[in-house]
């Protein structure tokens, strides 16, 4: 029986956070940064990082910003590979990339659902591919796949953003009994309404938010960029080392009541 304490630090593990120009992938790569990692980010426009690159580097990591549209396979291969080449390793793997184009489902178009399904889906499956080529390569490699509560809970004009989060949920699962004899765990979060961009239209209507903060029953309120963060570095830390294949609700006790 190990006496070591339980680590959350993660000092030089190389990092790759898809959609991390704002939101919630900002605020993890800056976590996965401040705990000790050099962090590659995906980016859908390399050009629009603003200053995130900066930020890592004052805080004594390195960054690599990449380009890195997730609907297509090519590019998801290549920072992958550049993300490896350029660090050496590839420990860490976030998958934040994601879209929720609200619609009743009555109204939902063809166009709406296959750009949902190809970021979140078809992107989240490839990264991982791509990255867990090279974890197994290595025996070790942690992989965190950003969920939602939808994947839980029905929203009302979301069933299409849903059912991807869902499907994200099973796929974390199957990816870690197929990649746990490799030295590789994969977890999901899985937030309620956190204060970003993506959620600022819905949450800027009076009525919609108070709902949202009506249901989160226990703690009532919206939350925070870090406070999902923090879960997704608990996760890739030493401290979640036998843990793999569980989707860690963050939704303020939204599906406790």
């Amino acid at each position: 029986m190990t006496t070591d304490f339980p680590s959350f630090e993660i000092p030089g593990r190389v990092a790759l956070v898809t959609g991390a120009a704002r939101g919630l992938g900002r605020a993890i790569a800056l976590t996965l940064a401040n705990a000790g990692a050099d962090v590659a980010l995906g980016l859908r426009d390399v050009h629009a990082d603003a200053g995130l690159a900066e930020q890592i580097e004052a805080l004594g990591r390195r960054a690599l910003p990449l380009q890195m549209d997730v609907t297509d396979p090519g590019q998801v291969r290549a920072a992958v590979d550049a993300t490896a080449e350029h660090f050496g390793r590839l420990d860490i793997l976030v998958n934040n990339a994601g879209i929720a184009p609200g619609n009743p489902a009555e109204d939902v178009t063809e166009a709406d659902f296959d750009a949902t399904l190809a970021v979140n889906l078809k992107g989240t499956f490839f990264a991982s591919q791509a990255a867990g080529r090279v974890m197994i390569r290595q025996g070790y490699g942690r992989i965190v796949n950003v969920g939602s509560q939808a994947g839980a809970v029905a929203l009302p004009g979301e069933s299409v953003y849903c059912m991807t989060k869902a499907a994200i949920a099973h796929l974390t699962r199957c990816l870690a009994v197929e990649w746990g004899p490799h030295g590789v765990t994969v977890n999901a979060v899985a937030p309620t309404f956190v204060h970003t961009p993506g959620t600022a239209d819905h949450l800027a209507d009076p009525a919609r938010r108070a709902d949202v903060v009506e249901r989160i029953a226990a703690l009532h309120r919206i939350g925070e960029p870090m406070e999902v963060a923090g879960a997704v570095l608990f996760l890739v830390s030493p401290a979640a080392s036998l843990i793999t294949g569980e989707v860690m609700l963050i939704d303020g006790g939204w599906t406790a009541r």
